[in-house]
This record gives C-alpha cells, sequence and structure tokens, in this order.
C-alpha cells in the first residue's frame, strides 16, 4: 500500500508555522525592575559596604553598570511616565506647576494620557506578553469609577497587579500622614478670619453682627471635622491593590506585599516560558512607609529602611533563579534601577532614621542635584553583553524605551519627540560616547538645570537656573516641607547660572567662575542655545497634574464595597 504525501499547501502552512514558531522564540525577553527611591549608595556593587546586596551584585558582575545613569525627573510620577514612554514628562503633560508634584489619589482624574505610546504597548503588537506587577502612580479614572481610562492595560500591560498610587505614610497605621500640613493650614485660615473680622469691627470699619461670627465659627468647625473625618478613613479608600481591573484588597496589608508581588512575578513568568514576554516589576519599597517581611525585619544593620533594602534584594535574587531554572537567562534582557534618589527628609513618627544614601552625590529626591536624579543602572544580558563591564558616559532612564522597541523587533515611532537613545551599541562597546550631548532637569514643570557632554570634550557640565532652598542650611534637606519645592518663595534663582564640571566635581561642591573656568561664557552661551532649541520641541499639551486633575473626586474612587462601607474588602490570597 502506497502512503500519500500530504498535499502541497499542508507543508507550506506547516512551514509558516514553524517559521512564525522560530522567530517568536528568537526574540528576547524582558525583566525591567524599578526600585522606589533607592539611592544609588544603597547597593554594593556602587560602593556600599555595610548593606550586603549579593544578589544584586551578581547580576551587576554578570552585566553593564552605567554609573552615570539619570532619572528623567527627581519626582515618582513624571519620572515613570518619562521611562515608558522615552520622552520628558513635559512632553505628555506630567509635570505640575503647583507644590504638589505627584498623584497623591487613586480617585484623581489626571494620568498618563492614551495617545501616549509605552515600551509594552510595542511590545504587545509584537506578540509579546506583557505584565506591570507594583506601583502604577500614572493614574487611573477620568469620568467615572470603573472607566480606567489610565489604567495600565490601557498602556500596553496584559496583566497588572499592583497599586495604582504609592505607598503612603497613611497606608501603614501608626506612621503619620502625608497630609500633616492640612491642619496647622487651615486653623492659621481660621485664625486669620476671626483677627480679620475683630479688627474690622474694633476699628469701626464696619459693624460685625454676632450671627456671622457664630456663623464663622460653625463653618470652621464643619470642616475640621470633615477634615479629620477624611484623614481617619483615608486609607480605605486610597490605600488599595488591584488584580487586572478589579480592587482586590482594601486597604491592602504591606507587611508581606513584596514577597507576594514576587511570586506574582515569578507565576508570570513561568505562564510565558514559551513565548516572548515583558514584565515590569515596580517595586512598592522602598518607599516610605517601611516595610519587610517578617524574615527580613531586623537583619540589615541599618533599621527597617536596610531591611526593606535586603528584601527588594531576595526578590531580584528570585526572579534570577527562576529565569535559570526555565532556562530563560540567555534570552532575557534583565535591567535594575530606581525611579530617583533616596528622600533623605524621611523621618518617621518615632525619630527613626527611613532613608538611603546617594553616595558622594549631593541631594537627594525631589532635588536635580546629581543624589536626586543619578541612579544605579544595571543590564545583564549573557551573550549578548559583556560581564563586569562599567559605562561612565551620560545615560537616561529614558533609553530603555528605544532599546526595547528596537529589540523586539518593532521601529521606534516617528511621529513625536522620542528623548531616549537606543543603549545596545553603548553596551557592546560598539560605541564609546552616549548619544546623549544634552540632557533637560525638570523641577516639576520648570527648567531647572541643563547636562552638556561636548562631542570633543571628557567634560560633563551641568548649569542651574535655580537650586532649592535647604532647611537646615547646613544639610542637603528640606526638612521643612518633607520634599524640595520648586517654586519661588523655595529656590533661590542664579544670573548667571550655577555651573559645575561633573567629570572634575562630581559631588557639586564648588560652583565655577569666570576667573576659575576660562571657558565659563562660552560654555554657558552654548548650553543656552539648546536649551532654546530643546523648548521650541516642546508642543502644549493638557496639564495632566493641575490642580482639577489632582484633586480627590468621589465619584472616581475605586472601590470594592459601598461607599457607606468605607470601600473595605479582602479577596487577595495571601
Amino acid at each position: 500500500m502506497k502512503c500519500a504525501w500530504p498535499p502541497p499547501y499542508l507543508l507550506l502552512l506547516c512551514l509558516e508555522a514553524r517559521s512564525v514558531f522560530l522567530l517568536e522564540n528568537s526574540k528576547p525577553n524582558f525583566v525591567l525592575m524599578m526600585v522606589d527611591d533607592l539611592g544609588i549608595g544603597d547597593l554594593g556593587c556602587y560602593g556600599n559596604a555595610t548593606l550586603s546586596t549579593p544578589h544584586i551584585d551578581r547580576l551587576a558582575q554578570e552585566g553593564v553598570r552605567l554609573t552615570h545613569h539619570i532619572a528623567a525627573a527627581p519626582l515618582c510620577t513624571p519620572s515613570r511616565a518619562a521611562f515608558l514612554t522615552g520622552r520628558y514628562p513635559i512632553r505628555s503633560g506630567m509635570v505640575s506647576k503647583g507644590r504638589i508634584g505627584v498623584f497623591l489619589f487613586s480617585a484623581s482624574s489626571g494620568g498618563l494620557p492614551s495617545r501616549e505610546i509605552s515600551f509594552a504597548k510595542i511590545a504587545k503588537q509584537q506578540g509579546y506578553e506583557t505584565a506591570l506587577i507594583g506601583k502604577w502612580h500614572l493614574g487611573l479614572n477620568c469620568e467615572n469609577s470603573n472607566d480606567h481610562c489610565h489604567h495600565p492595560s490601557v498602556h500596553g500591560f496584559d496583566h497588572f497587579y499592583g497599586l495604582t498610587v504609592t505607598n503612603l505614610r497613611d497606608c501603614q497605621p501608626g506612621h503619620g500622614t502625608v497630609f500633616s500640613e492640612l491642619p496647622p493650614i487651615l486653623f492659621g485660615t481660621f485664625c486669620v478670619a476671626v483677627l480679620t473680622v475683630a479688627f474690622i469691627h474694633y476699628a469701626g470699619v464696619a459693624t460685625v453682627r454676632r450671627a456671622l461670627v457664630l456663623g464663622l465659627v460653625l463653618l470652621s468647625a464643619t470642616v475640621a471635622g470633615l477634615l479629620m473625618a477624611f484623614l481617619t478613613t483615608f486609607p480605605n479608600f486610597n490605600c488599595l491593590l488591584m488584580r487586572d481591573h478589579e480592587v482586590v484588597e482594601q486597604p491592602y496589608v504591606s507587611e508581606n506585599l513584596t514577597q507576594r508581588m514576587t511570586h506574582e512575578a515569578m507565576d508570570f513568568i513561568e505562564r510565558n516560558s514559551e513565548r516572548p514576554f515583558l514584565l515590569f516589576l515596580s517595586f512598592v519599597q522602598v518607599h516610605t512607609a517601611m516595610f519587610a517581611s517578617a524574615p527580613f525585619r531586623g537583619r540589615s544593620g541599618h533599621g527597617i529602611y536596610g531591611d526593606a533594602v535586603q528584601e527588594v534584594d531576595w526578590s531580584v535574587g528570585q526572579i534570577m533563579q527562576t529565569l535559570d531554572r526555565l532556562k530563560l537567562r540567555e534570552n532575557t534582557l534583565v535591567y535594575l534601577t530606581s525611579d530617583q534618589g533616596p528622600h533623605l527628609e524621611e523621618i518617621s513618627s518615632r525619630g527613626e532614621v527611613h532613608r538611603g544614601w546617594s553616595g558622594i552625590y549631593k541631594g537627594g529626591k525631589s532635588t536635580n542635584w546629581e543624589g536626586g536624579i543619578r541612579v544605579p543602572g544595571i543590564l545583564s544580558w549573557p551573550g549578548k553583553l559583556p560581564a563586569s563591564k562599567w559605562v561612565d558616559e551620560p545615560t537616561s532612564n529614558m533609553d530603555l524605551f528605544p532599546t526595547v522597541v528596537r529589540l523586539t523587533g518593532a521601529t521606534v515611532p516617528d511621529d513625536r519627540e522620542i528623548d531616549g537613545h537606543d543603549l545596545m551599541a553603548l553596551l557592546q562597546g560598539k560605541a564609546e560616547r552616549s548619544n546623549h550631548e544634552f540632557l533637560f532637569h525638570y523641577c516639576n514643570a520648570y527648567l531647572n538645570a541643563v547636562r552638556w557632554h561636548p562631542r570633543n570634550s571628557s567634560a560633563v557640565w551641568k548649569a542651574f537656573y535655580f537650586t532649592p532652598d535647604f532647611y537646615p542650611e547646613n544639610e542637603t534637606v528640606c526638612s521643612h516641607t518633607q520634599v524640595c519645592l520648586c517654586s519661588a518663595g523655595y529656590v533661590t534663582y542664579h544670573n548667571p547660572p550655577l555651573l559645575f564640571d561633573l567629570s572634575r566635581d562630581p559631588s557639586e561642591t564648588t560652583p565655577l567662575t569666570p576667573a576659575t573656568e576660562p571657558t565659563f561664557h562660552a560654555v554657558l552661551a552654548a548650553m543656552g542655545e539648546a536649551v532654546e532649541r530643546h523648548r521650541n520641541s516642546v508642543e502644549p499639551v493638557e496639564n495632566q497634574m493641575s490642580v482639577g486633575n489632582l484633586v480627590w473626586k468621589p465619584w472616581l474612587q475605586p472601590c470594592c464595597s459601598s461607599l457607606a462601607q468605607l470601600c473595605r474588602c479582602l479577596h487577595d490570597d495571601h
């Protein structure tokens, strides 16, 4: 009996299917890890000798360490918007013109606009499974509590397990509140109003009726009562954990949150080990309020902050062991960074120091001094990137966008300004110079400083147009406001700008002058021209962080039960 050959079209279909399978499996996976508020000096591979971070140190030894890696903003929300899109956050409207520079409420209407293109969105279009596990902090709703117009899924993430905003003090009992300034402000306003009325009455300017005074007192008491009720129930509303589009824990329990998110990340890798995937593991730690799981508490010798750092290191180790066990290591690009520098003002209500270390660099979170924006940058990919390599050229967290996009097989969008540059040639040693000649540093919506690495020079110039007013003056912190602010009354403007050469003075200790630097005026002139070109490239967009977009709006509040039940639930499996 003769065996019949399959029809030719079936052979072609099989060959085509095999080609698609091989193409998909040749694409690299991505594990992108971002720690919250981690200082560059907190890791052993960047010089820390007192904190134990063996898993992150090993990752650095197996790959490339960036020593001049810059966050695009010194605060969480704008920095993360830039990381995802490869664009300065001012281009997407993710910068504030007021005192508050991040989203504080899950029920705010601002967020990363859907017109923005993230690397996750492009990866998904290229056939990748994508997940965000951890902190989002880029908005949720627009018109109602379920429209999820700013949800991670809108920006290309198939799976989301994490927090919509950030880990605030209010989310842990006994750690105080981020609204500690509100009662004094309201009390002060009340006192001023009463004194003004009394002055008008006794000066004979006008007769003030007793009913008006009583009404003013009643109004103030009502406002005070509502404020206290809001502060008491705020954690129920704001401290929520979501799985995809469902609120599964409200308020969330933070103690073992890092362990739960680590296992969620490991499960995602296992489920997608046979196809290309992109995982963004966005750690909730080491942002205040500090927490650590029971196995890590008291282990570091640096209090709860050090314990939290070491738990993050454990988590990195778990992720790497999962990749090794599934034999995915050689086909996975791993990246680890921080969204900005350490929060140096963080002292707990009990006087404990809850802050990281900037190493040799000045300042911390919320400032554009090097300590606020120079962050760890570790990339590892065995066989594709060299081991134990150091790169001291200026790079940015915006560079991950074009790097990831091109490695997925896609092209970088040409219908918008992309400020990041592909890192692969620099990482592999095929290029010796960074493509960043200029980097622009914003404090909220205000251009604060500019960095210039001339093409024909080893110098890295940095000019400040204003700097924060530190308090106490002999420290590099703003203890009176908890973070340094960007507006008049809290900064000192400089004309001419303060100029430093970071290649000679990385700690920014001594500003240059025409007497100490012969090219002083020429350098500032070149930087001024670059600033003008940059400003001309920024197109006006809706401000996502206006007061109207930042305030709490009850009708946008995500809630796993009714508002009358104070949004309490525990659906997540611990």
